[in-house]
């Protein structure tokens, strides 16, 4: 019987220890996939945000009216001298100035002048199209390259082409630190850019199955770590890896993100440890109790006050060993409570990228327009984008304030605000992306003052929120309409109408990282911070589908009866 009691007890250790690790190990996995989605989301949008900075440069470069009379007189002389000053403000890698013949006639790295380029696809490609064209070299051999370029036109007959190489490097050379392997394929499957800097010139599959061989002892090893054959996707220099792929919204690129799954193995084993310790001391403790109950059938009598001074010694390491556990446990907890201030600060991180997103591409937008009025001798006018510039960088200011106010409960000051001023500069701040989109829209305000309890900065926040979502749900719509109605009542209530394509999901449209576009596309944050703001001025903001197609948003403040306020003072 004691045979068959050890026996059971041994394999009823191995069944704990062996479901814990499935337990710690599927909960600790679960959530480095959800870190690694949050990440690969910026990365993906970090990218995005680099090549789309990048590609409006040739427009306004081709529009340059000292390049474009250098190619027309045939004088380069002040040329090169152009391009370098360009290349520190708008962060290329290289700017190249071509001939209609091919030939290089101006560059930043003056080495390459008289270069002959007319083979280059982005040079023939370039006569071909009245566009802006991105053309990849060295994918199957020597240093990949990324390029925008653009003919250059002079009376309707073609002079030159401008060339800007994009310093996608620098992101890799940055993000080679981190702690996980990030890596984008073209619609090919071919390695663009990777911080492994050997996978370049190699598919994806073929890189990861270039890793070196590993020795038998180097296998087992690795096993006994892993506990579980079904852990990593791939293997990087003999470490485990998990694989998280998403598309990038720019010609067929794929971002791959392999991280190492050291930190879940070892809370694991720190956490399958300590199991095994308690079942030890189970165990010791069972045979200790056996052991005694066969010495004192022989010895009762005599070794009783003996075998009452070994208990006292037992229970004593005991409660030893209880207060060293209870104290790792302590640790632990701080350990834990770190870990969510980290996971806060993570949030409140991506939040500040999502919101100034727009402020910078508005700026650089401002400064371009700036440098052209300035050569064009216009310097009020150039003034004025100055001073647009300046109030976005204060707006900037608050909505970095405004979001520390979202993840730490607090309000600012309020003051009087009239509500259609607040509507004009959101409208007026998303002029450029309304007119791009060719966006049929109808602005319908009261005639007299709207006057709230609110922040000017967060209520503007709140209405560029409402038009940038719009204008993604139109973006589908060959004809697209924008309606904004302001009703005046007890309740202000603004209503921001689209022809899009409507709302799936409605009972989650306001929770934090709840998004509908693809992946790269947005984190999901603006509607919950707009949410957050409405309620913090003492107001709603509510969402409904529309018939025959579409989506409507309500937002709702007390309105301040003014005349009241006045008699008052």
């Amino acid at each position: 019987m004691v045979r068959i009691g050890i026996l059971l007890l041994i394999l009823s250790t191995v069944l704990v220890i062996w479901l814990s690790n499935l337990y710690f190990t599927e909960r600790f996995t679960r959530a480095t996939r959800v870190s690694a989605e949050k990440q690969i989301s910026l990365y993906s949008g970090r990218i995005i945000s680099e090549i789309q900075r990048s590609s409006i440069v040739p427009l306004l470069l081709s529009r340059d009216t000292t390049l474009v009379s250098a190619l027309d007189t045939e004088d380069y002389a002040l040329a090169s001298q152009r391009l370098i000053s360009y290349q520190g403000e708008i962060g290329a890698k290289s700017v190249v100035l071509l001939d209609k013949d091919g030939r290089t006639v101006a560059a930043t790295d003056r080495r390459e002048l008289g270069t002959l380029l007319r083979d280059k696809p982005f040079f023939h490609e370039a006569l071909r199209q009245n566009d802006t064209i991105f053309t990849t070299t060295g994918v199957v051999e020597g240093p990949i390259q990324f390029f925008f370029s653009r003919r250059i036109e002079h009376k309707q007959v073609i002079t030159g082409v401008i060339l800007v190489e994009v310093d996608l490097d620098r992101l890799f050379d940055t993000w080679s630190g981190a702690n996980a392997t990030i890596i984008v394929t073209n619609s090919e499957g071919q390695i663009l850019l990777s911080t492994e800097r050997q996978f370049e010139h190699k598919t994806l599959t073929e890189a990861l199955l270039s890793s070196p061989p590993q020795s038998a002892y180097e296998r087992a090893i690795r096993a006994t770590n892993e506990w579980s054959q079904t852990l990593a996707d791939s293997y990087v220099r003999g470490k485990p890896l998990y694989r998280l792929d998403t598309k990038i919204a720019f010609q067929g690129w794929q971002l791959s993100y392999l991280t190492s799954f050291d930190a879940v193995r070892a809370r694991v084993n720190g956490l399958l440890a300590l199991e095994i310790t308690a079942i030890a001391m189970i165990i010791a403790l069972s045979f200790y109790i056996l052991s005694r109950r066969a010495i004192r059938q022989s010895f009762l009598f005599k070794a009783e006050s003996e075998q009452l001074r070994a208990l006292n010694e037992r229970l004593s390491n005991e409660i030893a060993e209880r207060e060293r556990v209870e104290q790792n446990l302590r640790v632990a907890e701080q350990s834990l409570a770190q870990s969510s201030k980290l996971a806060a600060l993570g949030e409140m991180s991506a939040a500040v990228s999502h919101e100034l997103n727009q402020p910078l591409a508005a700026m650089r937008t401002y400064l371009a327009g700036a440098k052209l009025l300035i050569k064009r001798r216009r310097p009020d006018e150039a003034l004025s984008s100055f001073q647009r510039i300046d109030d976005l960088i204060g707006r900037m200011g608050a909505i970095t304030k405004q979001l520390k106010s979202y993840a730490r409960k607090g309000g600012d000051e309020l003051i009087q605000v009239d509500f259609r001023d607040a509507v004009n500069a959101s409208l007026a701040l998303m002029s450029p992306q309304l007119s791009q989109m060719m966006v049929e829209i109808t602005v319908n305000l009261p005639k007299k003052p709207i006057i709230v309890l609110a922040d000017q900065v967060r209520l503007e926040q709140v209405i560029v929120n409402l038009l940038r979502n719009a204008l993604d749900a139109m973006k589908t719509q060959e004809h697209r309409q924008l309606e904004v109605v302001m009703i005046d009542g007890e309740m202000a209530r603004l209503y921001v109408r689209d022809n899009g394509t409507g709302i799936e999901n409605l009972d989650e449209l306001f929770e934090p990282f709840f998004t509908t576009k693809k992946p790269g596309e947005g984190v999901g944050l603006g509607l919950a911070i707009s949410s957050g703001i409405a309620n913090d001025l003492g107001g709603r903001l509510l969402a409904r589908n529309v018939k025959p197609q579409g989506a409507e948003f309500e937002f709702l403040l007390p309105q301040i009866d003014t005349s009241t306020l006045e008699a008052a003072e």
